[in-house]
């Protein structure tokens, strides 16, 4: 989505006051090294992301709407795109999520509706992630044609099951509920699959991801996240939500390789992927069984900016609602004496 569509957009007031409340932490030996930047001035509108399994340290991520048909592998030690893949034979319509399937395979969710659900059919397209990362790279996809088993509706959370392989879409809705689709049980390219309703997300899900053990789900919208026990293709038990940081418009998550700490991602140009670790019962389980590494996947709960500090930047939801109601207030009060 791109940010002139966000209902719920910040002043810049409301985000100065939120950052000035946030507080200082300094980096610990054991943390590890902090989020990055996408650099490549192509990706505007970063609105997926997912971790490689193949290439240690690389995310993938694509542009919302207005892009081709791309999905761009980001190197998270230095922000820059080391290989752009071009899916043939695609006109990408409103892209909206990416995730890794159990074989290795990505799979590219073309799910958006910015008409609140005036398409009937969506796409997703399916292609193995690279042996080889080169600059370009161009593959055929697999396209798998998506109805909704109660009407079309506007999406942008894809997440394949890292244990099965079957493909979940969370539906975005502005006021009351999402909801969870979950597709067959095997995609079939021929014909259309149809996604069943199976539970309600009581979040305006911007992204979704499941642990790499199959043990968790997390559902995120721009300011808030819900984390769930998933169990047998279903959220079992809702868990602690999980600290969702202060960004422009966010629009992706993604779990590290070790399950340990979620990547939160929003667009913009230089827009800055920004880890925080799950802690409690939001720890997957086969994470939690495992000693934190010295040095996890680029993950820590502090992100450093470009100014050289390093500054906490989750803020929960109560933080930031009082950071609105002061700029607010402070609107009011200027409004009065002028």
């Amino acid at each position: 989505m791109r940010p002139h569509r966000l209902a719920a957009g910040l002043t810049a007031g409301t985000a100065a006051v939120a950052l000035l409340a946030l507080p200082c932490a300094p980096a610990t030996a054991d943390s590890a090294p902090s989020g990055f930047t996408i650099e490549d001035p192509r990706i505007k509108e970063s609105s997926g992301l997912a971790a490689s399994r193949a290439h240690p340290g690389i995310y993938w991520t694509h542009n919302d709407s207005g892009d081709g048909p791309y999905a761009y592998a980001v190197d998270s030690r230095t922000g820059r795109t080391v290989a752009r893949v071009t899916l043939a034979g695609i006109t990408a319509r409103d892209v909206e999520a990416i995730s890794l399937g159990p074989d290795g395979d990505l799979y590219l969710g073309d799910i958006g509706d910015n008409l609140g659900g005036s398409w009937p059919e969506v796409h997703l397209y399916r292609f193995p992630e690279p042996k080889r990362l080169t600059d370009e790279i161009t593959v055929t996809p697999v396209r798998y044609t998506v109805r909704y088993d109660d009407g079309p509706r506007d999406a942008e959370s894809l997440m394949i099951d890292p244990k099965t392989g079957r493909a979940y879409i969370v539906s975005k809705k502005k006021s009351g509920k999402g909801a969870l689709y979950e597709g067959p049980q095997k995609l079939s390219p021929d014909g259309v699959n149809t996604f069943r309703r199976v539970a309600d997300i009581g979040v305006w899900a911007t992204d979704g991801a499941i642990s790499p053990d199959g043990t968790r789900l997390v559902v995120r919208g721009y300011f808030e996240a819900r984390a769930y026990r998933w169990r047998d293709g279903r959220p079992v038990e809702e868990l602690p939500r999980p600290t969702v940081p202060l960004q422009r418009q966010g629009e992706s998550v993604t779990f590290t390789p070790d399950g340990r700490t979620l990547m939160y991602g929003t667009e913009g140009v230089r827009s800055r992927v920004t880890p925080v670790s799950l802690t409690g019962t939001q720890v997957p389980d086969e994470a939690a069984k495992r000693a934190p590494s010295a040095a996890p996947d680029r993950a820590a709960t502090t992100d450093t900016g470009s100014d050289g500090g390093t500054r906490t930047l989750a803020l929960g939801a109560g933080a930031l609602a009082a950071a609105a109601a002061l700029a607010v207030g402070l609107r009011r009060v200027l409004r009065r004496r002028g």
